[in-house]
């Protein structure tokens, strides 16, 4: 295993695993770890020995989402221009890149996989879960934008569920979360390092260009029926509402506070 800033990376055979590792902010995704993780995804595109990828986090949790603290200290003051430049590369597209990523990827959730973290996590192929990991995208509800980047939740669950998860802000747990079939397997939490590998081995082993072909066939049979341009619609919802009056108030009167509230619902 060797360590990239703060993102780990660990070698198994054809498998490469890649792992957040800001345990002591339930790797949450600050601009670093953003950068170092869509470099880890590029190099092992281009890696002939990497058969396919599995994304994890450190410690308790999967990720809780972006790194909010970081982001009021160092770009509260952006103008529209600046954030749309910052968001549109670092949320939009890296989030893109990896869901485009060719080779095939299993997100490795365990804890919380919150907000941004839910976002990435549902970029992969594949999700194996811990019986004790949660899902929850409570941005929205809390600080009055349509906080989600990229809005993939009608793409990976029932429309009535997607409204329901962005409408309350609550906990979906892996069970139901496998009910609704965008968790593929649960196992137990001290499982979690060893299933995720072993079916990763599994599928390793496969042709590893044909396994290419078909999940660039199985991505384009989301792309025909509108996953980009609706991603791409949203975002510039997202980026709008960050100019309301109703946003405004909140930024103005208790952006601390909501990030307060939010670390605190999501445990």
């Amino acid at each position: 295993m060797s360590e990239a800033g703060p993102i780990l990376l660990e070698r198994v055979g054809a498998v490469l695993r890649i792992r957040l590792a800001r345990e002591e902010a339930r790797n949450a995704q600050n601009r670093q770890l953003l950068d170092e993780l869509d470099r880890a995804f590029a190099e092992a595109a281009e890696d002939a020995g990497v058969n396919v990828v599995i994304l994890a986090g450190a410690g308790r949790h999967f990720s809780s989402g972006h790194d909010l603290k970081q982001a009021q200290a160092e770009r509260a003051g952006f103008t529209v221009e600046e954030r749309w430049h910052y968001e549109s590369e670092r949320y939009l597209d890296y989030c893109l890149r990896i869901r485009d990523f060719p080779k095939p990827t299993i997100a490795q959730v365990q804890g919380g996989a919150i907000a941004a973290g839910f976002m990435l996590a549902n970029m992969c192929d594949l999700i194996v879960a811990a019986e004790d990991a949660f899902f929850s995208d409570p941005v929205s509800y809390m600080m009055g934008a349509a906080a989600t980047e990229v809005l993939v939740h009608p793409w990976v669950m029932p429309i009535r569920i997607a409204k329901e998860f962005l409408f309350t802000g609550n906990r979906m747990s892996a069970q139901r979360g496998y009910e609704i079939g965008f968790v593929n397997r649960i196992v137990p939490a001290a499982d979690i390092d060893r299933a995720t590998m072993e079916l990763a081995t599994h599928i390793s082993a496969a042709p590893p260009f044909a396994m290419r072909l078909v999940k660039r066939s199985l991505n384009r049979s989301e792309d025909v029926r509108g996953f980009k341009e609706a991603i791409s619609a949203h975002f510039d919802i997202h980026q709008l509402s960050h100019v309301t009056a109703e946003y405004g108030a909140l930024a103005r009167g208790g952006v601390a506070a909501s990030i307060k509230k939010i670390s605190e619902k999501s445990g």
